[in-house]
């Protein structure tokens, strides 16, 4: 038996789209001797389509183009494919999350989904109602239990503390499946493959039998799916895996003679090698799925936006990328040189607009209402919002993306202005800690050559808001302010952290810090999601709270 694992990139919505891009790879799959075709969870409507789910006229569409899919599909080989599907039960939510049997130009069958995930990202409660268990089928003379996403992910052989009480892999041992196929959209973290793998393996080796696990490619808004279908052995072992961020159609062998022949694509699970990818296929999504063709950003220099227009110009191209540097009476001299050094290595273009003139022009405007006020941050963030504004003037003006540049250590803390140098409509990189960013660029240079001039990321990190300014003047040094973030993110008391081995009043300090900057964060742009905790539509925290920890302090 031949499996063929429809690596698709769906773009939310677009039904007839996705179709398309279902019917093709399940085309190229049987023209390699395909015997069943997978495709990824909820692939007709494009993951995730949240509260799409909940619009009856898109449902009911959804509906009639699995219908048309069933029938352009006849002369192929079964397929499944995922889809919603109405409750008509008349009681609990009013859909079901399917995996739909496609044979004969029909829609032969539609096995539920079990387990709902309910936390980080994911809200399935809120629109499915669960099934009782995975479906079987024959095909090829075999026995195919489907189960989709979710459903695999809480084996209780496998996991010390599993998620959900169910286990769906429970019944398929009782049942003597010959073949376990599992439907995904499973969105990528930094090191989540590693154990993807490891599980499955797990999961084969127990049961005895084939898995073949097809995971959906592509960015949706912020959210980055990685692809990496695989197949593997009833002994384990990996027989077969797909690209790994890009479109791709795997066909694998389960007969054992011809298990050898199977394609086993070489990947890298460095960090900073899937941050890279992540944010290059996330950045280019976003702008292709909603209308850009460029893009434009701040240079300023600095690491952070030297990061950003890198992803940029890969993703985009660098014709279609545009920085703009806006001196003011501080910036130094070195910062515009490695702009202009960063974009030259880069191929794009720049534009040059100081802003000292915009400066005193505000100046100007509010010295009355300033008056006998000492200069502070305020002005400060004149600044910035006099930059943000350029910028999404010229975004306007040109159709293009405002790419902001904050990374997550500072959309943490706060150190960022709000309607400044937060404006854009993607943060590219607002997911990724200020030390993860230095690493990644040291990656890149140390494999092509210096992209990043040298000189970027050996300074002290500094917005250049005021003479001699050093971002250390304001925060903890980033080596000691990114772990304590990391513990602090993920829901560790202070008191839990300090006992970790970190100063107790720097630790206080950056939760004051991060709790006071939650209404920036609730208006910042999107950002692409790398981590197993950031900040976005995982990230549900309240801002007119009070909460004291034990030690008494807020």
């Amino acid at each position: 038996m031949k499996i063929g694992l429809l690596q698709v990139n769906p773009t939310v919505g677009d039904l007839a789209g996705n179709a398309t891009r279902i019917l093709d790879a399940a085309r190229a799959a049987a023209a390699r001797g395909a015997d069943l075709c997978l495709a990824p969870e909820l692939a007709l409507l494009g993951y995730p389509p949240r509260d799409l789910l909940l619009n009856s006229e898109f449902v009911a569409a959804a509906g009639a183009a699995l219908a048309r899919l069933a029938a352009d599909a006849r002369d192929l080989p079964p397929l499944l494919a995922g889809v919603a599907v109405a409750n008509d039960d008349g009681s609990g939510r009013p859909l079901f999350n399917c995996a739909a049997l496609l044979r004969d130009g029909r829609v032969e069958a539609c096995f539920r989904k079990t387990l709902l995930p309910t936390y980080d990202v994911f809200d399935e409660d809120r629109y499915f109602e669960p099934g009782d268990g995975p479906g079987l089928f024959d095909c090829a003379g075999r026995s195919v239990a489907v189960t989709i996403c979710e459903d695999i992910w809480n084996d209780s052989t496998f996991w010390d503390r599993p998620r959900h009480h169910a286990d769906p892999l429970a019944r398929i041992a009782r049942e003597r499946a010959d073949l376990l196929v599992n439907i995904s959209s499973s969105p990528f973290t930094i090191g989540k493959q590693a154990v993807r793998q490891k599980m499955l393996a797990h999961i084969a080796a127990h049961l005895g039998i084939p898995v073949a696990y097809c995971n959906q490619v592509g960015g949706n808004d912020d959210l980055v799916f990685a692809g990496r279908s695989m197949v593997f052995g009833p002994d384990g072992s990996l027989l077969a895996r797909a690209r790994a961020f890009a479109e791709d159609v795997l066909v694998a062998d389960l007969d054992e003679a011809r298990m050898a022949e199977n394609r086993l694509e070489s990947d890298d699970f460095t960090p900073e090698a899937e941050a890279w990818s992540a944010l290059v296929l996330g950045a280019r999504d976003y702008a292709r799925k909603c209308g850009f063709r460029s893009a434009l950003l701040g240079l300023s220099g600095g690491v952070d936006s030297s990061l950003v227009a890198a992803v940029a110009c890969e993703a985009l191209g660098p014709d279609n990328v545009l920085g703009v540097l806006m001196p003011s009476p501080y910036s130094s001299q070195g910062s515009l040189d490695d702009a202009r050094a960063l974009a030259a290595n880069l191929g794009m273009a720049t534009r040059t607009i100081p802003i000292a003139p915009l400066m005193a022009a505000f100046d100007a405007a509010l010295a009355e209402s300033f008056a006998g006020r000492a200069r502070d941050v305020t002005e400060e963030n004149i600044q910035s919002r006099i930059r943000g504004n350029l910028l999404m003037a010229m975004s306007n003006k040109q159709g293009a993306m405002l790419l902001t540049t904050g990374n997550k250590s500072e959309l943490a803390v706060g150190y960022c202005t709000i309607y400044g140098d937060m404006s854009g409509g993607l943060a590219v990189i607002a997911d990724v800690p200020k030390t993860l960013v230095y690493r990644i660029c040291r990656w890149l240079n140390a494999g092509r050559g210096e992209v990043i001039p040298q000189a970027v990321l050996d300074k002290a990190p500094s917005a250049e808001l005021r003479p001699g300014q050093k971002d250390q003047d304001s925060l903890p040094p980033y080596e000691v302010l990114d772990p304590i973030l990391e513990r602090l993110l993920r829901m560790e008391g202070p008191e839990a952290v300090a006992a970790a081995g970190f100063d107790p009043a720097v630790v206080q300090r950056v939760a004051s810090l991060v709790k006071g900057a939650e209404f920036k964060r609730k208006q910042a742009p999107p950002g692409l999601k790398i981590t197993d905790r950031a900040f976005g539509t995982g990230w549900r925290m309240p801002i007119a709270a009070t909460y004291r920890s034990a030690g008494g302090k807020p």
